[in-house]
């Protein structure tokens, strides 16, 4: 005899362990749950029910981490970690029904939660593709017609840039792009901010010459709602919003009038946090709020932590290795870490050497839960995605 410790507990994973030493497949349901254990924090929970959720979990096997000043009781908040399996975590939700002190409303969120975090993402069918989310990850081609990118790839000095957009598209539908993502405003820190016009001036010949010659979905990437709208009548199909419609209050209206896909962006001012991915989190879903208010329907709406924005380069790496606490929000995650500020900082490279940090951060970011990664290098990180999805998704 000999054992094995299972570290990896992917459900997959575990399904094929469990079928290989022949267990029902009723059995297999039954003890999946079993198999999972989670780690789940819930923020802002007054003293008096953070003792009551702490008994509960212990009371159905499981655990909580508080505030050791919850002794007090009381209208003080601490935030709690819930520690347990799938199923004592639903047995300690159907116990907390009965509660007050807003645990009845904790329990349906923790079981939405639940829900969430092992279904798939609705597939996305635009005018001409479909999307299923899960199957394979799909890579984002970078179009930049600005004079001040950092990756010091903008074509807007280029003697025509329309036609170099056209090129350069051409090119990452050959290497295997599956989007086209198209800028004229430059984001860097420390960038000059340009009006709607001069965008406009940019992008707008660009996406007619690349819709005439390139069978991709176009992807605009403004924060403005006039910008937008323009862009997806000259063809543009999808919006990349970099402040995930929080800058500009018509840009959710905008994707609803026309039935857009949206990525919403994390951002923020400074490098502050409560809490690094609960705040993410939280931003994530206002803007989610938003774009739902605003009619935008839920298959169309892709997030993003926001790599690069508003995050030292700690930051970025913690979100990386983090990246799988979005999954339980249930909508397909786009991660854009090409050529970045994190990879320079950490391998001591410019921008023109940083490809195989982009593909360590890439493959990582796929491992996490990557369904989208935005990329300049088309036809090099194709090839790391398809290695990738081969091993986390046994996609060929």
């Amino acid at each position: 005899m000999h054992v094995r410790l299972l570290e990896y507990k992917d459900p997959q994973v575990l399904v094929r362990e469990m079928r290989e030493i022949k267990v029902s497949e009723r059995g297999i349901e039954l003890m999946l749950p079993k198999a999972e254990h989670l780690v789940m924090r819930v923020y802002g929970v007054r003293h008096t029910a953070a003792n009551i959720l702490k008994q509960t979990m212990l009371s159905n096997g499981g655990d909580a981490a508080v505030s050791y000043y919850c002794c007090l009781g009381g209208e003080e908040k601490t935030d709690v970690l819930l520690f347990g399996t799938v199923k004592q975590i639903q047995a300690a939700c159907e116990r907390l029904k009965e509660q007050a002190f807003g645990l009845a409303g904790l329990a349906k969120e923790l079981e939405a939660l639940l829900a969430r975090r092992s279904s798939v993402p609705q597939p996305l069918h635009t005018r001409r593709h479909e999307f299923i989310w899960g199957s394979r990850t799909y890579v984002m081609g970078i179009v930049n017609i600005t004079p001040d990118s950092f990756s010091k790839d903008g074509l807007a000095q280029s003697a025509n840039p329309a036609e170099a957009a056209a090129r350069q598209a051409l090119r990452f539908q050959a290497e295997g792009a599956d989007i086209i993502d198209i800028g004229g405003e430059s984001t860097r820190p420390g960038h000059t901010p340009v009006n709607a016009e001069t965008e406009m001036e940019r992008i707008l010949p660009a996406i007619r010459a690349i819709r005439d010659v390139v069978d991709l979905p176009i992807s605009v990437d403004t924060y403005k709602a006039e910008v937008a709208q323009a862009a997806l009548e000259a063809g543009a199909d999808w919006i990349n919003d970099i402040w995930g419609l929080q800058a500009d209050p018509r840009m959710a209206e905008v994707a609803a009038k026309f039935q857009a896909p949206i990525v919403v962006m994390h951002n923020q001012e400074g490098t502050v946090y409560q809490s690094l991915m609960g705040d993410i989190i939280a931003f994530l879903e206002k803007s989610i709020d938003i774009a739902e208010k605003a009619g935008v329907r839920r298959e169309h709406i892709i997030i993003d932590p926001g790599v690069g924005y508003g995050k030292t380069a700690g930051q970025n790496l913690e979100v990386l290795k983090c990246l799988a606490d979005l999954k339980a929000l249930g909508y397909p995650i786009l991660v854009g870490t090409s050529r970045k500020s994190l990879i320079g900082k950490v391998l001591q490279l410019p921008e023109d050497q940083r490809i195989e940090g982009t593909a360590a951060t890439v493959a990582l970011a796929i491992a996490n839960g990557a369904d989208i990664v935005r990329v300049h290098d088309v036809a090099q990180m194709k090839l790391v995605s398809r290695m990738a999805d081969a091993i986390v998704r046994c996609a060929k």
